[in-house]
């Protein structure tokens, strides 16, 4: 029986069970998602796996704890999302940044930011540092409110908004450089 032929109601009643292959099954039917998850945060490929290792312990040990409301798969990214803070705020020290209301930086035409390629944007967010990336990924993937971020990161909802607006000024500054090379390539 392969991973997909398996509910997620049975996946879970086996791991709440404690039988390893429904462990084995989950891991392989949500993992090479999560683990995407776990790239956009992590600093490096080897953090990521060491982030989806973690989420994958917790949720097996609270797999009983899900309520079966909402997507089973919203659950499991919660938790890793949390893994990924819980990591992030182990490694840096995020220092206050002079909070703005209203950003300083030129906004770039959306419409530029819709040509790139999946993989070239998801390069320029990578090599963002880590706090602008996470505040970043919090923000504009996840979908998380600046108080919410401001509350799992331990900063101020200030500080949140300058992180973001930096990181997206960053962004456009790479996508300015990009598409500046291409002209000159195709020149």
């Amino acid at each position: 029986m392969k991973h997909q032929d398996i509910s997620d109601k049975e996946l879970i009643k086996g791991c709440i069970a404690c039988k390893r292959t429904y462990q084995e099954r989950l891991y392989a039917k949500y993992a090479p998602k999560m683990f995407a998850i776990c790239l956009r945060y992590a600093s490096d490929y080897h953090s990521a796996e060491d982030i989806l290792q973690d989420a994958f312990i917790k949720i097996y040990r609270n797999i009983g704890k899900f309520r079966h409301e909402g997507s089973f798969e919203g659950w499991l990214r919660r938790i890793v999302v949390n893994t990924a803070i819980e990591h992030y705020r182990r490694k840096v020290i995020m220092y206050p940044i002079l909070e703005v209301d209203n950003s300083e930086y030129d906004v770039l035409n959306e419409n530029v930011i819709s040509d790139l390629a999946a993989a070239d944007l998801m390069e320029m967010v990578n090599s963002l540092s880590q706090g602008y990336r996470t505040v970043f990924n919090l923000y504009v993937v996840e979908g998380y409110p600046h108080k919410a971020i401001a509350k799992m990161l331990k900063i101020s909802e200030g500080t949140s908004k300058s992180q973001l607006a930096r990181a997206r000024y960053l962004l456009q500054k790479k996508v300015r450089k990009l598409y500046k090379n291409q002209k000159e390539a195709y020149v």
